[in-house]
């Protein structure tokens, strides 16, 4: 057998060992080829949902709800029609009274002297680190006061003119926030703030702060104190008769929760209190 007849026959043998029909297979033909789809234009990405944005809050609206309510548990209307300053510099404490005219006072709120400064008895000169005693007005209210906010008094009023040294009265007595002083009344800054917005409330209200008063004291002047107000004024008849001048303003004012009626001898510098309406 030649080299091409084995070469012819090796097919035949290797399809008899595996036991399956030679088969001639077509010559596959190509298919046309079929045109492309066009591409699908690309998705947008979905839009991301808008973060809400947080509602603003009124704090100045939310702060004088809650005064209003302050006042709507006395039964008063907000801001009321008369409203009242009382200090007492031993017991630290500023009282917030309020009422409707010719009626007996109410007692609102007692805000904490946070701090003090000289001792008991008035003003009498400026750098004497007084806190005044006496009878006062609100002169004005300052929002951007650098105690964060405060009111400032009519120190040094008719009575202290007189009494005190010629020229050298000094001023700018405060009620006011933070919590330092050298002869003011400090009542940290949350206090100040809610009293703030009451009497800025009140002055667009009712125009004119002035007709708010703030009586000072050297602490509550009942019996039991004026024996120790003697006793601290032992050998100082000028002190004792001062305080002996201002306990009416105290004894009228807890008989009858109205305002008393407070004047000015020019000459003496004595202040002359009556009873109010």
């Amino acid at each position: 057998m030649s080299h091409l007849q084995l070469l012819l026959s090796l097919p035949l043998a290797l399809a008899v060992a595996a036991c399956e029909p030679v088969v001639a297979q077509p010559t596959p033909r190509k298919s046309p080829a079929r045109p492309k789809p066009a591409a699908k234009p690309a998705a947008k990405p979905a839009a991301r949902p808008a973060t809400p944005r947080p509602v603003a809050v009124n704090t100045t609206s939310t702060r004088h709800r809650q005064i209003a309510r302050m006042f709507a548990s006395a039964k008063l209307p907000y801001p009321p029609p008369v409203v009242f300053l009382r200090a007492f510099k031993q017991e630290d404490q500023l009282e917030l009274w309020a009422g409707k005219r010719r009626q007996p006072l109410k007692l609102i709120k007692i805000y904490p002297i946070c701090a003090k400064s000289g001792s008991l008895g008035p003003k009498r000169q400026e750098g004497d680190y007084q806190v005044p005693e006496g009878f006062y007005r609100v002169l004005t209210v300052n929002r951007r006061s650098q105690f964060h906010r405060s009111m400032k008094i009519n120190y040094p009023n008719r009575s202290d003119r007189v009494l005190g040294v010629k020229g050298n009265l000094g001023g700018q007595i405060l009620i006011h926030g933070k919590c330092v002083t050298i002869g003011c009344i400090p009542i940290e800054d949350k206090p100040i703030e809610q009293l703030f917005n009451m009497l800025n409330r009140w002055r667009r209200r009712y125009r004119n702060v002035r007709r708010i008063q703030v009586h000072i004291f050297p602490m509550r002047m009942t019996a039991a104190n004026v024996k120790r107000l003697e006793r601290l004024a032992r050998g100082k008849p000028q002190l004792l008769a001062f305080w002996r001048n201002i306990r009416p303003g105290y004894t009228l004012f807890e008989q009858t929760r109205r305002l008393p009626r407070v004047r000015v001898d020019r000459k003496t510098g004595r202040y002359l209190i009556t009873a109010g309406r």
